[in-house]
């Protein structure tokens, strides 16, 4: 094996040359959601990949973001994006790193890749003194909520939805 070759997926920063990729899980993450609660999830569309993409495009250099990608020898099998943030008066939070996104290709799930990226987003938000890390998953996402529990992350709040075009019980 030449000594340049990966021997598996590293998470490194985002670049421009990622996006399609990240456009590509950006819209599996939404279909994923829209699965889950079509009433509550927006459901992807042919452009989802594309403003998924330009979405994050916008993120890549603010200092106060990070978008990671793990990268298996040139491919984008996952990404993560998180913010660290100031007060939030609607949460009733403090300052406190936010992950907004994190998604692995299912062809790639189990090898620990969600891990690494959660690694990764956990040292960019030591590297800036944030205090604590939330995260809002998905009620029917059983096996995020797994890895975030056992790397420590706590139930905090719970998200209830009610659609108004519903009769009251």
């Amino acid at each position: 094996m030449p000594p340049d070759s990966q021997t598996g997926p590293i998470v490194r920063r985002a670049t421009p040359a990622d996006l399609p990729g990240i456009g590509r899980l950006g819209a599996l993450l939404v279909e994923e959601h829209y699965d889950f609660d079509p009433r509550r999830f927006l459901a992807a569309r042919p452009g989802t990949p594309a403003g998924y993409a330009s979405f994050m495009s916008a993120q890549l250099e603010d200092p106060d973001m990070t978008v990671l990608v793990a990268d298996d020898n040139g491919d984008v099998i996952g990404y993560a994006f998180a913010a660290v943030e100031g007060y939030d008066y609607m949460a009733l939070r403090g300052p406190a790193g936010v992950l907004h996104d994190v998604i692995v290709d299912p062809e790639h799930r189990g090898r620990g890749v969600g891990r690494l990226l959660i690694d990764a987003v956990l040292e960019f938000f030591r590297s800036r003194g944030v205090p604590r890390v939330v995260l809002s998953t998905a009620e029917r996402n059983e096996a995020a909520q797994r890895l975030f529990a056992s790397m420590g992350f706590r139930r905090t709040m719970i998200e209830m939805t009610r659609e108004l075009d519903d009769p009251a019980s």
